[in-house]
């Protein structure tokens, strides 16, 4: 048993994670979070501290006898990445053994410029330990959840999901042009979240850098996976010089759909600014990780995405 802080705990992922550990009925667990929690805010099995991310004075106490922070505030949240650096210094003062920054996605920050402020957190932490170890840290990373190829139908419990390039619903995708319109990794979010409640557990010293992969395929796998299951695809094909440009030209475009949205027109408006990235990414391999977790936990049976394909969609229409 170790006791676990995690900040931005009423995120969608964060909330995975934490059901996960909940479920082990071995973790004492704090949620920080910037305000007293409201109704439905608690989380069985958990505790709450309510802390002030500019104060590191605020956070300290609340860290007292923690053994490891995970921490799940959006880096885009997070101006000049002051909350996450205060939140780092304040764990190092409470003698916190263990610190996940905010990364769980893919390493790739180039075609992917809202990952950009990642960078310098990563530098900052590989600083305080140039001249020995001050802090064990790792950058989980897990590529695509896998259950966003299950959208419209739910296969998650907080993470809400809309199609990718890919929409099984409709029967149709939109590839890069050329090869096999790149490829990427996916984990499923229940095997993420449940590898990183065994990475708390885990008696070693965590990789720096730490992959989760559920499965990697290029694009055109993927379609024909799914072709095998829904039947024929329309497919569409875009360039990449148009979506350096900033275009797909396309008769379609995924849209993604969240409650953070409160209208149509700002979720296709998000959607016309997000996706000649996202497909970019894609050609270009941005959305590929490691696999440090993988092979540190090589008993964990991870859900291929053919898998997952054939669970969630053998006899819907």
């Amino acid at each position: 048993m170790v006791k676990i802080a995690i900040a931005g705990g009423s995120g969608e992922v964060a909330r995975e994670v934490i059901d996960a550990l909940v479920a082990t009925k071995k973790h004492d667990i704090i949620v920080l979070s910037r305000q007293e929690p409201g109704p439905g805010d608690t989380i069985e099995g958990t505790s709450w501290a309510t802390v002030d991310f500019t104060n590191k004075d605020s956070i300290v106490p609340a860290l007292k006898g923690v053994h490891t922070v995970l921490n799940f505030v959006p880096v885009y949240r997070d101006s000049d990445n002051a909350a996450q650096r205060t939140l780092i210094d304040a764990v190092i003062e409470a003698g916190v053994r263990r610190f996940a920054p905010s990364e769980w996605a893919t390493l790739t920050t180039d075609t992917l410029p809202w990952y950009g402020p990642k960078v310098a957190i990563r530098e900052y932490l590989a600083e305080l330990n140039k001249d020995g170890k001050v802090l064990e840290y790792c950058l989980f990373s897990c590529g695509v959840f896998t259950n966003y190829l299950g959208a419209p139908y739910p296969s998650t419990t907080h993470v809400h999901t809309s199609n990718l390039q890919f929409d099984l619903a409709r029967r149709r995708a939109i590839l890069v042009d050329g090869g096999e319109g790149g490829r990427m990794s996916f984990t499923t979010v229940g095997d993420f979240a449940d590898v990183v409640a065994r990475a708390v557990e885990y008696g070693g010293e965590w990789p720096v850098v730490g992959g989760i992969r559920g499965d990697t395929v290029t694009a055109a796998q993927l379609v024909a996976m799914a072709e095998g299951i829904r039947g024929p695809f329309s497919i569409e094909k875009v360039q990449l010089a148009d979506l350096e440009a900033g275009e797909i030209k396309a008769s379609w475009m995924p849209v993604y759909e969240h409650p953070q949205f409160k209208t149509r027109d700002a979720e296709v408006a998000y959607a016309k600014s997000i996706n000649p990235f996202m497909f970019r990414s894609t050609a270009l391999g941005g959305f590929l990780v490691s696999d440090e977790w993988n092979r540190l936990l090589p008993d964990y049976r991870f859900t291929s995405v053919g898998e997952f394909l054939e669970k969630h969609w053998t006899g819907k229409p």
